[in-house]
């Protein structure tokens, strides 16, 4: 098992494929997959950053391959770089009250 922990968000995902290039895991939450998929994509080392959902009753698999950096880092990096953002959108819309 791996877990992400990021201030509030605690989730328990399960990799079922770990390579140095290839990285796949389950995890339950769409929202967060969609937002990680979005940001890997980003990344120019990424040649592929989905996410699939056999059935409903199914967590989601995403699934990752990288060249010139590992699966693992960009993984970090989408998740820092999400964090970053959000955390920036936190604030702006602190300051717009």
């Amino acid at each position: 098992m791996f877990y992400i922990n990021y201030t509030l968000l605690i989730m328990e995902i399960k990799i079922t494929k770990d390579e140095k290039n290839e990285l796949e895991f389950q995890i339950d939450n769409q929202t967060v997959a969609e937002l990680i998929r979005v940001y890997l994509n980003e990344d120019d080392s990424v040649k592929l950053g989905a996410w699939k959902k056999e059935h409903y009753s199914k967590p989601l698999i995403l699934k990752i391959t990288t060249d010139g950096k590992t699966a693992k880092k960009a993984l970090q990096d989408a998740i820092a770089k999400a964090r970053k953002d959000l955390e920036k959108y936190s604030e702006e819309f602190k300051k717009s009250k």
